[in-house]
């Protein structure tokens, strides 16, 4: 599913047009998507101007005013496509097309913006996503965010937070990393890129990265270091069109050209001087892409 640099994608593209902008009318077009939609959903929606657009991990927060919380979770196949006179664009990075077939278009939101009306259309074939609407002051304690991690992005997450999450941990090192209470938003492709970068086994165990004080070693502030270079670099470059995640502009992102290790098996190691080959293994039912010769 999309990660949180394809989220964050998102939420700039949509952030132009419906931030500033009145929520005439919440539309839904079925009862639920994943799960049911909250029963004064349209009501609590609907006639509030949008203040603006947030991310907490790979959530979208569309705050309205009066204090409410839209959250929306793209889930597998989950996208947004703006509609206006000159157009759609469906903002994100997706490789193949998101479909923009009408019978999977569940939520409407018809917007009216300095420009004229708006619609901004939520598209999920497999129904994966979900919505609900919350008040903003109850964020915190909300089921779908208590309990996250510190975000992977600027200088938040640094070593010594991430030395008392994983201080005597056995568990295996990607393992810890994928664990939402530990870092919010970060998923399986940026655990692999980021391990590859710090020179680290996915299979070693988390707790080896803290000293017996609770201290961080130099492998750990080296792979904090590339944690938040590896999200900086996705974002920057659009994210990674993996599977059916496009921009706003419609056109892709490109840092899937950058991979080192992520679905890359059996390619010789890019690490200057290492010669090895990106190996697959599968972790906890998920895919990991490493070399074995220059991640220890």
């Amino acid at each position: 599913m999309p990660e949180l640099p394809e989220v964050e994608t998102v939420r700039r593209g949509l952030a132009p047009v419906m931030e500033g902008a009145m929520l005439a009318r919440a539309e839904l077009r079925r009862p639920d998507l994943r799960f049911p939609f909250p029963v004064d959903f349209t009501t609590r929606a609907s006639g509030r101007r949008i203040l603006s657009l947030g991310r907490r991990a790979k959530y979208l927060l569309i705050d309205l005013d009066g204090g409410d919380v839209i959250i929306a979770h793209l889930g597998m196949s989950g996208s947004f496509r703006v509609e206006d006179g000159d157009g759609s664009d469906i903002p994100g990075d997706f490789h193949h097309p998101r479909g923009k077939d009408e019978k999977h278009d569940h939520v409407v939101f018809h917007l009216e913006t300095d420009k004229g009306p708006v619609r901004v259309i939520y598209n999920d074939p497999r129904r994966f996503g979900f919505m609900d609407i919350t008040q903003r002051d109850a964020i915190a304690s909300h089921l779908f965010f208590r309990g996250l991690g510190e975000e992977p992005t600027g200088n938040v997450l640094d070593a010594a937070y991430l030395a008392g999450r994983l201080f005597g941990k056995a568990q295996p090192l990607k393992s810890a990393l994928l664990d939402q209470r530990n870092i919010a938003g970060l998923g399986n492709i940026y655990v692999c890129e980021a391990l590859w970068r710090a020179g680290l086994s996915p299979k070693r165990a988390a707790g080896t990265l803290v000293d017996d004080k609770g201290k961080p070693k130099t492998t750990l502030l080296v792979l904090t270091d590339a944690i938040r270079a590896v999200i900086a670099d996705a974002i920057q470059a659009g994210g990674s069109s993996l599977r059916d995640h496009i921009r706003t502009d419609g056109t892709l992102g490109y840092f899937q050209h950058s991979f080192a290790v992520y679905d890359r098996e059996g390619h010789t190691c890019t690490k200057p001087g290492c010669g090895g080959v990106v190996a697959r293994i599968v972790q906890a039912g998920r895919s990991t892409f490493y070399c074995a010769k220059c991640q220890k």
